[in-house]
């Protein structure tokens, strides 16, 4: 799929124009969830938090950041194959196409497998790139259900082409006693805390950043609306402390997933997803 051609036809996130940008930023959706292992749904994320972004403001006072002071567009879903390692090739490959027109990747899910697809484009144009991951659940599994590409084992793919010492775990709450061993470790498990993480941080030196949002890092209580709930998760002010200390760093690229919409009738839990999608834009927008 050429990126250059791409010309959103349905619905675009907020303010977003509808045809590349180039030195701005691109949000593209990935509807996939093949290999959902409890509730499906997330392959009508993207559309969702798109649906509900009008009723946002473009302003974050939080980060004194404007949406409308960034040029960013918005081209729509990919068109996807049905297996997990084809959509993962087809991420990878897309993305290496937006960072080719010079435009940092936003990515919408779809459940969690789709990000290797996308780290292993950056990669390629990043050598020095780190991995942030906020999560319930830490994904180290080397495949799930007979699937490699599951979304339980979506850091255990990023693993295979980055240095462990370049992904950081954010949150995690949920695994097996093996992953939390491997997580200690490496040091790579962060307590939810702005100081926790800051500390964490700075180990990475200026490493360029790839930001993975999935989104059952927040409690069920704020964002019922994903596959894998898991209770003990952030509010939205703990997650907001957390993404300041990202502030001033070199952000590549990011993605917010596993937003299950059918599974919250109120449809608050798409707008806390585009909420995040808007601090997390204006974050990669405005860094170098």
């Amino acid at each position: 799929m050429s990126v250059g051609d791409l010309i959103a036809t349905g619905p675009r996130y907020f303010c977003a124009q509808s045809a590349l940008v180039p030195g701005g930023a691109l949000i593209f959706g990935v509807p996939f969830d093949g290999t959902v292992s409890f509730r499906p749904g997330t392959r009508f994320g993207p559309d969702a938090l798109r649906a509900v972004s009008e009723g946002l403001e473009s302003y974050s006072p939080a980060l004194d950041l404007d949406m409308e002071d960034f040029a960013f567009a918005d081209v729509g879903n990919l068109e996807l194959p049905t297996s997990a390692t084809k959509v993962v090739a087809c991420v990878e490959a897309f993305v290496a196409g937006v960072l080719a027109h010079q435009v940092k990747p936003l990515m919408l899910g779809g459940e969690h497998s789709i990000t290797p697809g996308a780290v292993r484009a950056l990669l390629r144009r990043y050598p020095d790139l780190a991995v942030l991951q906020f999560d319930a659940h830490a994904d180290l599994r080397d495949g799930y259900l007979d699937d490699p590409y599951s979304h339980a084992s979506a850091m255990r793919r990023c693993l295979d082409v980055l240095p462990p010492e370049r992904l950081l775990q954010v949150g995690i709450r949920s695994g097996t006693r093996e992953e939390f061993a491997e997580m200690r470790a490496g040091r790579r498990w962060v307590a939810p805390e702005a100081a926790a993480l800051r500390e964490a941080l700075a180990r990475l030196g200026e490493a360029p950043l790839y930001v993975t949002v999935d989104l059952d890092i927040f409690d069920p209580a704020s964002l019922p609306g994903t596959g894998t709930p898991e209770p003990g998760g952030v509010d939205w002010q703990t997650f907001a402390k957390l993404i300041a200390e990202l502030a001033g760093r070199s952000l590549v690229g990011v993605d917010v997933v596993e937003l299950s919409p059918m599974l919250d009738a109120t449809g608050c839990s798409a707008v806390l997803a585009a909420k995040v999608v808007r601090e997390l834009l204006l974050l990669m927008a405005s860094s170098a």
